[in-house]
């Protein structure tokens, strides 16, 4: 068995593919894991390390499909591509197809990455940093401004897959000129407003920036989303399928969904207005006989 190692990068990942493809390593043969202290090519046999007599040809459509069912995290994140990668580098492009079992899989994923791609473009809440900073604020803006400038907007995210590099592209246009910053758990990318910077490895100072951020309009936004909840028409199972209730904790208005949802359960949903305003005394309206 051969293990390696491609440090859940795409290129590291292809590039030793086309080595294991080279040499006609079958896919039962190769494992890819996480390990610092394996070599590259760690195996319990001797490969030789340059690239093999053969040489294979894939289409270019395939390379498109691996590259962004890559972004999915899960297990056998790897060692699926190469499975579909072998079977078609040997004429069978079934493997690509949604009605294999194999082919099955890999659009799974690639639903899966499209759908969280589609989450950061709803869910990402950008807040505007004050021109003054606050003093609790300068040190980090300090290891910022060693590197890049400051960004005129930040946002924390969480995303289950690395889709950050690619799904942040979306911003570019929408944001024009202006500099702004995502910050994860894992990775980050800034836009400096005229290319996007992307760190694998979130620098602590982009994620401290990003997660104390206080936003000047919160308490007005928070104003306007209790009011617009419509609870006659809420639906918790729905609403939790367009709005995983994993993002709510990095919603500004995250907080309130839960008590608006108990109410709407407790009486707006039977009276169809806010309670408050259900307890208001109406006109009393004399009946013409």
């Amino acid at each position: 068995m051969i293990i390696l190692d491609c440090d859940d990068a795409f290129d590291t990942w292809r590039q030793q593919a086309r080595w294991l493809l080279s040499h006609q390593i079958n896919p039962d043969q190769v494992s890819w894991s996480v390990r610092e202290d394996a070599d590259l090519f760690a195996s319990e046999h001797e490969y030789p390390a340059h690239t093999g007599p053969i040489q294979a040809r894939v289409p270019l459509e395939l390379i498109e499909l691996l590259a962004n069912a890559a972004q999915y995290c899960g297990e056998q994140r790897w060692s699926l591509l190469y499975e579909v990668l072998w079977r078609v580098s040997h004429g069978d492009r079934t493997a690509m197809l949604a009605g294999d079992k194999l082919g099955s899989e890999l659009h799974r994923r690639l639903k899966q990455v499209s759908r969280e791609a589609h989450h950061l473009h709803a869910f990402l809440r950008f807040i505007a940093l004050p021109v003054d900073p606050h003093p609790k604020d300068l040190a980090v803006k300090a290891a910022l401004l060693e590197t890049h400038a400051l960004p005129e907007y930040v946002a924390w995210h969480e995303p289950a897959h690395d889709i950050l590099r690619t799904a942040s592209e979306h911003f570019i246009g929408r944001l024009g000129r202006h500099r702004w910053m995502i910050a994860t758990p894992k990775d980050g990318v800034f836009y400096d407003g005229q290319q996007l910077i992307h760190k694998r490895q979130c620098p602590a100072a982009w994620q401290a920036l990003a997660r104390n951020a206080d936003d000047p309009h919160g308490e007005l936004w928070l104003t306007y989303y209790s009011h617009i909840f419509n609870p006659a028409r809420l639906n918790p199972k729905v609403m939790q399928g367009h709005l995983p209730a994993r993002f709510w904790k990095n919603l500004p208005e995250g907080p309130l969904i839960p008590a608006l949802i108990s109410e709407a359960r407790t009486g707006k949903q039977r009276d169809g207005q806010a309670r408050k305003i259900g307890e208001r005394r109406g006109k009393v309206i004399q009946a013409k006989s």
